[in-house]
């Protein structure tokens, strides 16, 4: 019989400070999604998920590329370690864009 599994993402108002960190300092995959994303968006996006040196990180247009970065590098690291796929994938608001990625 196959295991079944879902996986769900959060949306915007889950974010906060140093999410992400244990990713981050245990998987060279994560640091790559956060490299990636740092390049596309032009902006340390690690640098404002660990510390939000100017406070930012609750203003939409930060909040917003902040979890997907995230939600991706868990998703990332979570497929590299688990053999099956994920029979549904959900998000919650924001989290539908994390759950585009994982499908």
């Amino acid at each position: 019989m196959n295991e079944q599994y879902a996986v769900v993402f959060p949306g915007q108002g889950a974010q906060y400070v140093g999410m992400g960190k244990p990713l981050l300092d245990e998987f060279a995959l994560a640091r790559e999604v956060f490299d990636e994303a740092s390049e596309s968006l032009g902006w340390d996006i690690q640098k404002l998920v660990l510390e939000d040196p100017d406070g930012i990180l609750d203003l939409t247009q930060y909040t917003q590329p902040a979890l997907l970065t995230v939600s991706v590098a868990v998703w990332r690291v979570f497929a590299d370690a688990v053999e099956a796929d994920p029979t549904y994938v959900a998000g919650l608001s924001l989290g539908e864009y994390s759950a585009l990625v994982a499908a």
